[in-house]
């Protein structure tokens, strides 16, 4: 086990301070990644995003900073700290940060 996953696990923690905003960029950090699934933190910079695609699994997203635009086969949904959306596997989709945001994945592969 790295010794960055191990300093996750078995503690206390605070999301948006297990990854940081890096100008002009989108930082990911991977804190479970079994074959069942992950569990994925990202900062997405303002103005950043991912660009269209699909994904064989339903995910997750939870917004714990920040606001973002998520569009889901077409339809655009405003979310802001709080707020979560179910992404349907095979449905094509893509993030945009309106302003700075930080968001929790989860994969389920399984």
């Amino acid at each position: 086990m790295s010794e960055q996953k191990r300093a996750v696990t078995g503690q206390p923690m605070t999301m948006t301070e297990l990854v940081a905003y890096q100008e002009g960029s989108v930082v990911s950090r991977t804190l479970i990644d079994k074959k069942v699934g992950t569990l994925t933190l990202f900062a997405f910079d303002a103005g950043q995003g991912l660009s269209e695609h699909t994904s064989p699994y339903d995910a997750c997203v939870q917004i714990i900073d920040g606001e973002a635009e998520i569009t889901i086969a077409g339809t655009v949904h405003h979310l802001v700290a709080g707020q979560m959306i179910i992404m349907p596997a095979d449905r094509p989709h893509l993030l945009k940060a309106v302003r700075s945001f930080k968001m929790l994945l989860v994969m389920i592969r399984a």
